[in-house]
């Protein structure tokens, strides 16, 4: 995760005086095998849109292909945050996730395995960039740069699952578009960035992933010395941490193709079926 100067912190005083609330709703329990349990949802509060719950997480235990641990953990990374508009039941949409749904997303992506592999490997590169040189080298120094690194991703999963998607009501989740052209798919991943789904299906400016961003990079500032000042650095830690979120929503779109081409467990695989189109009569 990237920092940027004190003064984005302003930005978090003025989004904190946001009221929100949380609505209920539990979900069904799965077994303790899943390989995710279901994340706790609600119910939409328009009659006239009835939301539905997404499918359950695939099972990766019941795969049994080449390097299904690394796979599996991979998958799980990218299922866990990754729902589809639900095409079986128009007028519908999937029921928003409560606050405790929020903070479970956290608390599973800031503990998955691949975070603590990304930690690693990151510590590694500015252990040997001798990147915030006031850490020193060696073991000590390679534990606090794994120490600063891992703060860095919980900060950032924090403030955008849960802190700023429940004030301004925002989901979380990404939503496939699954359909059409691989440049329309492209695009309509790379939105995700600017463009969100409110808890209530509409569409909203992405503040979470912004604020969120920045707010983790302000709060960087308490544990990470030697940081370089100024408004270029700042940007450009922050353009990037963006940008790494949105090559996982790219991953995320296209992740049914990678899974259809090795025979991999799905989600999507867990949907009912499209309704079959009423034929027309001829007048």
């Amino acid at each position: 995760m990237f920092r940027i100067s004190r003064r984005t912190l302003i930005i978090v005083g003025m989004a904190w005086g946001i009221s929100t609330q949380a609505q209920v709703e539990t979900v069904p329990p799965q077994e303790p095998s899943a390989a995710a349990a279901p994340l706790q949802v609600e119910p939409t509060q328009n009659a006239a849109l009835p939301c539905v719950q997404p499918p359950p997480v695939v099972r990766w235990q019941d795969y049994q292909g080449p390097f299904r641990k690394v796979v599996g953990a991979f998958g799980r990374r990218l299922e866990r945050k990754s729902v589809h508009a639900p095409h079986y039941k128009p007028g519908a949409i999937l029921c928003s996730l409560t606050l405790g749904g929020k903070f479970e997303l956290f608390v599973e992506d800031t503990f998955d395995p691949v975070t603590f592999l990304s930690v690693s490997f990151n510590a590694g590169i500015a252990q040997a960039e001798n990147s915030d040189a006031k850490f020193g080298q060696g073991a000590a120094g390679y534990g606090k740069r794994f120490g600063a690194n891992l703060a860095d991703q919980a900060s950032s999963e924090f403030f955008k699952d849960v802190t700023y998607a429940t004030i301004f009501k925002e989901d979380p989740r990404y939503y496939r578009q699954a359909h059409g052209s691989n440049k329309g798919r492209l695009l309509h991943s790379l939105d995700h960035a600017v463009v969100a789904r409110r808890e209530n299906g509409t569409m909203m400016f992405n503040a979470s992933e912004w604020l969120g961003t920045a707010s983790a990079a302000a709060l960087a500032d308490a544990y990470h010395p030697g940081l370089k000042p100024g408004v270029g650095p700042a940007a450009e830690r922050l353009g990037f941490g963006i940008a790494q979120d949105v090559g996982f929503d790219v991953l995320r779109e296209f992740w049914p193709e990678v899974t259809h081409k090795f025979k991999l467990p799905f989600r999507d695989q867990n949907e009912p079926p499209a309704p079959a189109p009423v034929p027309v009569p001829k007048s």
